[in-house]
């Protein structure tokens, strides 16, 4: 099977976080509402170590995290915060696995990429770990051990499923700019030199033997980049798409990169019909010169970041609308 290849992915998904705090109404929403290619749904709304970062903290292997007044920092053995993150994360797949008996066909998980965990974990002295080129690369081998098994667990609980894994990259712009602030507020980290970021992600990707998306919703998505780094699919705010990143994103499509375009807000508010949603995606094709026919193939559609912000009720309304809107894109691509 090409990694590539329309049966990989699916027309529609989610990007990750949920409203509430119940793992079952998550997942009988997830599985419900998208049938072709649901996701592992994340409930930060439960409190540290069901947030983003505390979430794959909690997977990492011989580095453990706990939490401090001012954030995630690296400490020596597991504490309750360790415990937390694991019981919740048990407690996701248990729910998961329950509402996917007999599912055959992709299934998306996710977990935040090392640089954006090297920037929000912190390390004793206080400074995220990006400060210290040692502590990034023990980091990026403790992730890594982490994902084969948290992924060697999805495939066992549900063994019909193509996993396609998903790293949380939104602040990878940052670091590749120079933008992460120091502890004090008063300076920032410089910048991390893109070939060992490019190789760190290339490894990480490395990891699994399926599909691997790479997920920003922040301004400037390095999408050359990723490409090079091995991400099959690239997962966007398609509001925060200029005219600048046309040449990239027709080079990223051209070589067979999957786009994960979020056209839906992901916070409460007046839904448009399905096809008005994914009018910027046709108008982006358009000036790319690309197939209208290549339009399905290429894209699957998602809300524009996570949904932990919107009500129960308006997070079931946008998955059902990334359905249509993608069905829209197949049934009239031009």
């Amino acid at each position: 099977m090409s990694e590539n290849s329309q049966s990989s992915f699916g027309p529609a998904t989610g990007v990750g976080s949920m409203p509430g705090t119940d793992a079952r109404e998550a997942a009988k929403t997830v599985t419900g509402s998208l049938e072709d290619f649901p996701f592992l749904p994340e409930l930060p709304a439960r409190g540290p170590g069901a947030d983003m970062i505390g979430r794959t903290a909690g997977m990492l292997v011989e580095l453990y995290a706990r939490v401090e007044p001012s954030g995630w920092r690296i400490g020596d053995r597991p504490g309750r915060d360790t415990r937390r993150a694991r019981s919740w994360l048990g407690q996701d797949l248990d729910a998961l696995e329950e509402y996917t008996q007999d599912y055959r066909g992709p299934l998306k998980v996710q977990a935040v990429g090392v640089w954006t965990l090297a920037a929000a974990l912190e390390l004793r002295n206080g400074e995220a770990a990006l400060s210290d080129p040692g502590a990034c690369r023990d980091l990026a081998a403790s992730l890594a051990e982490g994902l084969r098994q948290h992924l060697a667990e999805v495939r066992r609980r549900i063994p019909g499923a193509r996993v396609v894994l998903q790293l949380d990259e939104p602040s990878l712009t940052a670091v590749l700019r120079g933008r992460v602030r120091t502890a004090s507020g008063y300076r920032t980290h410089r910048a991390a030199d893109r070939q060992t970021v490019e190789e760190a992600l290339r490894d990480l990707a490395a990891v699994h033997d399926g599909p691997v998306v790479v997920h920003s919703c922040a301004p400037d998505v390095p999408f050359a980049l990723l490409r090079r780094a091995g991400a099959d699919a690239v997962s966007f705010d398609a509001a925060l798409l200029t005219e600048r990143d046309d040449e990239v994103i027709g080079e990223a499509v051209e070589a067979g990169t999957r786009l994960f375009a979020g056209v839906v807000p992901g916070t409460d508010g007046p839904l448009s019909d399905p096809a008005g949603s994914v009018l910027g995606v046709r108008t982006l094709w358009r000036r790319l010169g690309l197939p209208p026919g290549l339009l399905a193939e290429a894209v699957t559609v998602t809300p524009a970041c996570g949904l932990a912000g919107a009500s129960p009720a308006y997070a079931r309304r946008v998955l059902a609308h990334c359905v249509r809107a993608a069905r829209s894109l197949a049934d009239n691509p031009e």
